[in-house]
């Protein structure tokens, strides 16, 4: 968390980074690492990745213009490979390494700069001192002369910092540098406290109806919620949060939305039509209410948050320390990501902020979700979490058919282990995992310490469980689990896109996005890519006495041209070619509707144990 002021070290850190903002219409940093006692023939390298986002993303392609000095010497530095450096120095002497990093991706993952704002995660600028991993470093990002008015918020421990934010900071090794992202600019911030912790919210490019006190006070209320579930009611006799301060950034644009979690900070995008809203005072409805998309966004801060214990602290074993030259496997996703995903929500709602409806509404989105991934059938939710680095993080046509996401199957298992503990009266899943916090010292954790938490507090082995639920793909039994807790779990006619097998785009025409495997549409030879131009109900009659063809530009147009039809010709465009399909109209398959069928059940399930 920034601060005016802090206490002097004794002395400036062996490793050490200057960040300036070079050119704002070029979207340049310049980086100046000084190294006071290099090894001779120093190496130098920029992480490939970044923890949180499972995908090798080559940081290094956007670093440019490397050159470095020992005292008044030019010294050369070779490159070794895609993101290594190896420097022709000698030891002991300073080296000064000073380069440039292009910045124009807005998402949380890298890095951002131009004339209205600034953003940074470390693995996107700063070079790593081989040999100098675990000592202390600092890095003084410089106020920029071109931008006077801009504002800097990090959760980087502060030396000696302006009251803008500009100045220097520290962290006790190249992990914590690099997870503390960096933002800069013109923003909104707020402060508040949780249950006794300071934090800080910070806000870009949100409009003038931004409503800055309701955000504010939602996310305290979730903050406070999720400490007291690891922690109890920091009454004094509980033990404290893993942070001392906390700090929440959000860039809130046009059109994106996601998340990236860090030891004491987090780094959101969200749309500013999603922010909450202030009362108008003209042109105002007859009713104020929020917008639809708030409490996603809401979600979105839960979920973060809740990763502060759940995969920065409690974390896969195979995460005790990171090598950020390569991918990083683990099975343990669907632990790390499905359960925070089970609890972002589950959470808001303990937190008052969802009622039983708005909740049920939203686990039934997740349930239709995983039902109608053909890719459950073929993928475990373990295989799902290893292959994240090339499946999860590279969607493309196929991946419904091929994997499962381990955020909402994940999730579903989360769910299953908690409805089954309640059910056999035993413990709870909030009980499990703060267990596991104490059992792994908020730490590395495996498979087996999960089983091993679970048959002691649920009183028996769940070893099968977890080989059915998450090492194989066979179906979870949720619907007769939610039943038992009171939730009424009702089958509808699913939308058309899905009775067919299809996923669509409907800008501009109607394109084919996905062909589901198994579907009619598959079956009728629609392929990703299609454009869907015209249909005719094939009714069996002449052509002379037939309807049609009628022009298709949404997929509901189907139910009005198609009549009682049970096949229609689709005509499609594929690269350029005019090709007539013949698609058998299926009946209507089914979605899940979740309902209140015994509130007192449902309310022993939802809110927290004494």
């Amino acid at each position: 968390m920034n601060a005016s002021k802090a206490a002097p070290k004794s002395a400036r850190p062996a490793i050490h980074y200057r960040v300036e903002l070079a050119d704002l219409q070029a979207h340049l940093f310049c980086v100046t690492l000084t190294i006071d006692e290099p090894q001779a023939g120093q190496m130098l390298q920029l992480p490939v990745w970044i923890p949180g986002s499972y995908l090798v993303r080559e940081f290094a392609k956007h670093l440019q213009q490397l050159r470095c000095t020992q005292g008044a010497r030019s010294v050369a530095a070779s490159q070794c490979d895609k993101a290594r450096w190896q420097v022709d120095c000698q030891s002991g002497a300073p080296l000064q390494v000073q380069y440039e990093v292009y910045a124009f991706d807005r998402s949380v993952r890298t890095a951002w700069l131009d004339a209205t704002r600034g953003f940074f995660n470390g693995t996107s600028l700063f070079l790593k001192v081989a040999g100098a991993e675990e000592c202390s470093h600092s890095v003084e990002l410089v106020a920029p002369a071109q931008a006077p008015d801009w504002q800097l918020a990090t959760g980087l421990e502060p030396l000696n910092v302006h009251k803008s934010g500009f100045g220097s900071y520290r962290a006790d090794n190249y992990d914590a540098l690099v997870d503390c992202p960096v933002e800069m600019g013109l923003f909104w911030s707020a402060n508040f406290e949780a249950c006794g912790i300071a934090h800080r919210f910070v806000v870009a490019g949100a409009s003038d109806s931004f409503d800055g006190e309701k955000l504010l006070a939602d996310t305290q209320a979730i903050c406070e919620t999720e400490i007291r579930f690891w922690h109890g009611q920091q009454d004094g006799s509980s033990e404290a949060p893993p942070f001392t301060s906390y700090l929440f950034m959000l860039n809130a644009v046009h059109e994106g939305y996601g998340g990236l979690e860090h030891r004491n900070s987090t780094a959101l995008i969200g749309t500013r039509k999603d922010l909450p809203r202030k009362p108008r005072q003209t042109l105002a409805p007859t009713t104020h209410k929020q917008p639809e998309g708030y409490a996603t966004l809401l979600g979105l801060i839960s979920h973060e948050y809740f990763h502060s214990w759940n995969v920065k602290r409690l974390r896969p074993a195979e995460f005790d320390r990171y090598d950020y030259t390569q991918e990083n496997y683990t099975e343990l996703l669907w632990f790390f990501e499905g359960f925070t995903s089970y609890y972002d929500d589950l959470l808001l709602y303990r937190a008052g902020r969802l009622d039983n409806a708005a909740y049920l509404k939203l686990l039934c989105k997740t349930l239709n979700q995983v039902q109608q991934t053909p890719g459950r059938l073929v993928q475990s939710v373990a295989q799902a979490s290893f292959d994240a680095w090339v499946k999860y993080y590279r969607p493309d046509e196929n991946t419904a058919n091929a994997t499962v996401s381990y955020y909402t199957k994940g999730s579903l298992v989360a769910l299953c282990l908690d409805l089954t503990l309640r059910a056999e009266g035993h413990s709870t899943l909030d009980a499990v995992m703060r267990a596991l916090w104490h059992q792994c010292s908020a730490g590395p954790m495996t498979e087996e310490d999960l089983l091993d938490v679970l048959a002691d507090l649920g009183q028996r082995s769940y070893a099968q469980d977890i080989a059915s639920w998450v090492h194989s793909t066979q179906e979870l039994p949720v619907a007769e689990l939610l039943e038992r807790h009171g939730v009424k779990v009702h089958r509808e006619p699913d939308q058309v896109a899905q009775q067919l097998g299809l996923r669509v785009k409907e800008s501009d025409g109607l394109t084919i996005h996905q062909v589901l495997r198994g579907g009619v549409a598959e079956q009728a030879g629609f392929a990703s890519g299609d454009e869907w131009l015209a249909v005719q109900a094939d009714t069996g009659e002449s052509s002379a006495r037939a309807s049609g063809p009628w022009r298709m530009q949404t997929l509901d147009d189907l139910t009005l041209y198609a009549g009682d039809a049970q096949k229609v010709i689709a005509t499609v465009a594929r690269d350029k070619r005019l090709l007539t399909l013949c698609l058998t109209l299926p009946k209507p398959s089914q979605a899940l509707r979740l309902s209140v069928a015994d509130a007192a059940m449902l309310q022993r399930w939802l809110e927290p144990a004494p």
